[in-house]
């Protein structure tokens, strides 16, 4: 397999996803969470593996991920990145990381724009980012789509 290891920071939607998918395949995940381990829905469960920062604000687990990946993968509904996700891609940028940012209403081929971008970036370890359940509650299911057409092939392959 190309991925060594999906990095997230826990929060309900894309990230969540991402831990998820990781844990259903096999595929070995870690980040950061806030102190407390704090997201919308209350504490992040433990069968996370994640490492909680000394604040309890987002924006430090949110630096720490970038710090600690290879490369960010956005994903996102929308075509325009705000809040957390444009926070996201601007500490990316800072830290010099590859960073794609993946829509659904805008990509013309998620899969291959992803597996690409992994090929591309050669990473190892994938950060992956994006809004929360309840700003798009659809996010999740993208995520786990692409993740399953693109890594769970490479997976697959070995």
């Amino acid at each position: 397999m190309l991925i060594e290891k999906i990095v997230s920071g826990g929060q309900t939607g894309a990230d969540r996803a991402a831990l998820d998918w990781a844990i259903a395949g096999n595929v070995p995940h870690g980040g950061w969470c806030p102190q407390g381990r704090r997201a919308e829905d209350g504490s992040i469960a433990g069968q996370y593996l994640l490492n909680e920062t000394p604040e309890r604000g987002y924006r430090v687990r949110t630096e720490w991920n970038i710090r600690d990946s290879d490369a960010t993968v956005i994903f996102s509904i929308a075509g325009r990145l705000t809040g957390g996700s444009l926070l996201t891609r601007r500490i990316a940028a800072r830290w010099n990381r590859p960073c794609l940012h993946l829509s659904r209403d805008k990509a013309r081929d998620p899969f291959v724009e992803f597996l690409a971008f992994i090929e591309e970036s050669r990473a190892k370890i994938i950060n992956v980012a994006g809004p929360r359940a309840s700003h798009e509650p659809d996010v999740g299911g993208f995520v786990t789509e692409v993740l399953d057409m693109t890594l769970g092939r490479m997976t697959e392959r070995g």
